[in-house]
């Protein structure tokens, strides 16, 4: 069964112009970081500016952040921590194939994108505002650990517990990609000005990388915006 997200109202009362593109892909063959993938990533660090308008979609994510009381300086949008990283070391650290394919396209495209092992999933995977005190499985100087978010805050999760904390700051353990990972969901979340078409374009070339991994991969998309916030299939 693919899996579709939900977006609560009051992500649309924080942000009308917030949109989305979710893909449920299946019998993808993930593996080690190789040639391939880590060529996306010197790629995209040697590609910062190519998208005009890559520093204004990162402020539009800061005043996001600062709207449900986070601290982007603190805690900055996984797009623009990746991009500092890229900016400061001139490379991304590799991981596995498929976290690198979307860690170059996030640094590329200036995009907030999530990765996560959807067989894992208790529920639909549902961003919305934190009643506070929500569990969240993280690890903190090699140390498993739970913390509890914050009221307010906004947050990603299902039936058992925050996947995703401020937004998509910081992805839980529970849920991570691996290399034995056959069954992923990913979701591309952009603000203005970053254009649709991009958007959609970005995804189509996460796609395009993860059937260079499987040819025989399967995937579902939909676009997610105030005026459809059930989802749009796109056709890929």
């Amino acid at each position: 069964m693919a899996v579709e997200p939900l977006i609560r109202p009051e992500i649309f009362a924080l942000r009308p112009d917030y949109a989305a593109l979710s893909i449920h892909a299946e019998f993808v063959r993930n593996g080690s970081s190789d040639e391939c993938s880590m060529g996306l990533l010197r790629a995209a660090c040697s590609e910062l500016d190519s998208a005009p308008w890559a520093e204004a979609h990162l402020n539009s994510w800061r005043d996001a952040y600062r709207s449900f009381g986070a601290k982007p300086q603190r805690t900055p949008c996984s797009a623009e921590a990746l991009r500092k990283r890229a900016e400061r070391d001139r490379a991304l650290p590799a991981v596995n194939a498929v976290v690198d394919l979307y860690n170059a396209l996030s640094v590329r495209y200036a995009l907030p994108i999530g990765g996560e092992d959807a067989t894992v999933y208790d529920g639909a995977p549902t961003l919305l505002q934190a009643s506070g005190g929500e569990p969240f499985d993280t690890v903190a100087e090699g140390v498993a650990k739970i913390e509890a978010v914050d009221h307010g805050e906004v947050i990603w999760r299902d039936a058992r517990g925050v996947t995703c904390r401020r937004w998509n700051w910081r992805q839980g353990t529970r849920t991570r990609i691996t290399e034995t990972t056959t069954a992923m969901w990913f979701v591309l979340e952009r603000l203005d000005p970053m254009p649709i078409q991009s958007l959609l374009e970005a995804g189509a070339n996460l796609i395009d990388g993860l059937r260079r991994l499987n040819p025989e991969m399967r995937a579902t998309q939909l676009f997610l915006d105030q005026d459809s916030p059930t989802g749009q299939r796109q056709a890929r």
